[in-house]
């Protein structure tokens, strides 16, 4: 699909707008070697954050699977002791139209990690 751009009124044509676009890793494996040390770094922080907090403000790629992937890293997170659930905020992603997440917030182990 092509879109039609109407030129302005002395006859110049805009650019076109220049969108955001995302890395999608090609293996799971390279994907989680490259973002667990940001979300370890996010943990020994202290403070409370979202998934989409930390992937937007370090540009960390999509996985390979979106919708299975993000979920699982913060599981192991979890399961290895570096974060534990925190509550739930409106998302600040733009597509999900402020739905529901889970905050998380490191521990003691996480900023053992990063130290």
């Amino acid at each position: 699909m092509t879109a039609i751009v109407q030129p302005a009124l002395d006859g110049s044509v805009p650019e076109p707008r220049q969108t955001k676009t995302q890395r999608q890793a090609e293996d799971y494996e390279s994907w989680l070697a490259e973002v667990w040390p940001k979300f370890i770094a996010a943990a020994a922080s202290g403070r409370t954050f979202t998934t989409f907090e930390i992937a937007d403000a370090h540009q960390l790629p999509q996985p390979p699977n979106p919708q299975a992937h993000w979920g699982r890293l913060m599981t192991l997170l979890q399961d290895e002791g570096y974060v534990k659930k925190a509550g739930w905020a409106c998302s600040a992603r733009p597509t999900v139209h402020h739905s529901g997440v889970r905050t998380w917030k490191g521990t003691a182990a996480a900023r053992r990690a990063a130290a």
